[in-house]
């Protein structure tokens, strides 16, 4: 008995021993790791691009009730509501029509399929919904059957492509592509660029009584769902539904819906007699300036440098970056929401760059070996994939491209890339996202990871969000924990749901 026991003892310390050591052998692992990359594009779900990835979860073999659309009477459509207002972005050719989009099956449909639309990834889709509200409505407590119902593009919302087309995908088969990446919260790509960079939602305090009063949300008592209109079609195959105040401002104060910069550049102008660097104020589109820690405060408070590169930013700055071309999007630029990054500050001079027209500044920094420790690079409009104001190729191609200036970086040997989605942009996707906290996860979407010490030719299951970025950028750099990581982990457990990974499973040192 006793020769027993200690055996048992043994070998329990041999495993605490061996988990003790690979904990060890990935911390070590992870310094070799000297330059981190982050580049963020918009709008699509997993299966809409990666749905037919060897080895992924995605749109193959799927049963019935995982793709089956349900009215807003929770009673099966007998076929998809048509694209009301046609499936391709205003002014786009060849324009598919709403008339052209009636009395599909209820089921996914591929847009790029000869045998269908045959629609090229090189033509613009429309914008679809892809907001905070909406997209749990959508998710329907995970069965994901509402995305035709509580959309404004009908039917639209379940159409994908043939990914084997797209310049990105040679890439995911060369290194890592993940399928369980959940967006970090429900919504848009306000919202989740500042999870991405803080793991927060940002606030607007004491909005019932400031100029933005008119955009706080009408939400039924659940607390994930907008109060309908009277007149609201009843069914989706009637149209779209109507809400009461689908506002930017939850009831108690946070800013959930794209809101515009207090600095500019930004939508708004500045007030007439006020700081020509500044956004107006006294107009409800504007958000106060936060003050809340984001990444890049923990990395400065280390001495890691670090930077945010903006496409077109010095356009949008001059005032000629709201045409087609680069069609520079305001509310994708978080740290010019900060207070501590307001113009004037030594931390805005330092930390956001103009990546130039076409990302040509960020290209040269790439090519001369001289990007911080941590690169964040947000695409200019026109090459960012959202649907509505792009197309999905041209800025597949873009990615593509600086990947390929990046694996002949100088610093390439020491480096890690992540390319993600900001958000799903109102595409269906199969795979029910973790519950854990009020603001998400949300919906899959596609996420590569590209390195040298990649875990090459893998599809990798881990369960990840937007938040799994800052997990890894906070492990590797020794930084402070953000409170929001601190609260979705919570929040995960409270729920019993596994935690979030923090990337390094799809690396190997």
């Amino acid at each position: 008995m006793l020769k027993s026991l200690t055996k048992t003892f043994a070998s329990v310390a041999l495993i605490s021993i061996s988990q003790a050591s690979f904990a060890l052998a990935e911390d070590v692992g992870m310094n070799k790791i000297k330059n981190v990359v982050v580049i963020y594009a918009e709008n699509r779900s997993f299966d809409n691009l990666y749905g037919l990835f060897p080895g992924a979860e995605g749109v193959q073999d799927l049963r019935p009730e995982q793709v089956t659309q349900v009215d807003r009477d929770d009673k099966p459509l007998a076929e998809l509501p048509a694209s009301w207002g046609g499936l391709t972005a205003k002014g786009a050719t060849p324009a598919i029509t709403e008339e052209q989009t009636q009395h599909f099956p209820n089921r996914p449909f591929q847009i790029d399929a000869a045998s269908g639309l045959n629609l090229a990834a090189s033509v613009p889709t429309r914008d679809l919904w892809h907001r905070f509200y909406q997209e749990q409505m959508q998710i329907d407590g995970g069965k994901n059957d509402k995305f035709a119902a509580w959309s404004d593009g009908g039917g639209a919302s379940m159409g994908y492509y043939d990914g084997t087309k797209l310049p990105m995908w040679p890439v995911a088969q060369k290194y890592v592509l993940t399928d369980h990446f959940f967006l970090g919260a429900f919504g848009g790509s306000f919202i989740n660029h500042f999870m991405l960079v803080c793991a927060c939602v940002p606030t607007y305090a004491d909005a019932a009584n400031s100029p933005a009063k008119g955009k706080i949300a009408s939400v039924n008592a659940d607390g994930v769902s907008l109060k309908i209109k009277a007149d609201s079609p009843a069914s989706a195959i009637q149209g779209a539904p109507k809400f009461e105040n689908d506002g930017s401002i939850t009831p108690d104060g946070y800013a959930v819906n794209a809101m515009q910069p207090p600095y500019q550049p930004s939508a708004v102008k500045p007030a007439a007699s006020g700081d020509q660097a500044f956004a107006d104020a006294a107009d409800p589109g504007v958000l106060p300036p936060q003050k809340m820690a984001n990444i890049g405060d923990l990395l400065s408070a280390k001495n890691t440098t670090w930077a945010w590169y903006s496409g077109a930013w010095g356009e949008a700055l001059a005032g000629k970056g709201a045409g087609p071309t680069p069609n520079f999007q305001f509310h994708h630029q978080p740290f010019n929401y900060f207070a501590n990054m307001a113009p004037g500050t030594p931390a805005r001079a330092e930390h956001i760059k103009d990546a130039g027209l076409a990302g040509i500044g960020f290209l040269a920094d790439i090519d001369a070996g001289k990007l911080p420790a941590v690169s964040f690079y947000k695409p200019q409009g026109n090459l960012n994939e959202h649907p509505g104001y792009t197309d999905e190729l041209s800025g597949d191609q873009h990615i593509a491209d600086v990947i390929a200036h990046l694996e002949k970086s100088p610093q390439w040997k020491d480096m890690m890339v992540v390319v993600t989605y900001d958000e799903n942009g109102g595409f269906w996707d199969h795979v029910p996202p973790p519950k854990a906290d009020r603001w998400g996860p949300g919906n899959r979407v596609p996420t590569i990871i590209i390195s040298p010490y990649a875990k090459a030719g893998t599809v990798d299951h881990t369960p990840y969000d937007t938040t799994s970025i800052l997990r890894f950028i906070t492990k590797r750099f020794g930084l402070d924990t953000l409170d929001g990581l601190k609260q979705r982990d919570a929040a995960l457990l409270a729920a019993n749901q596994p935690p979030i990974g923090d990337l390094t499973a799809a690396l190997q040192f």
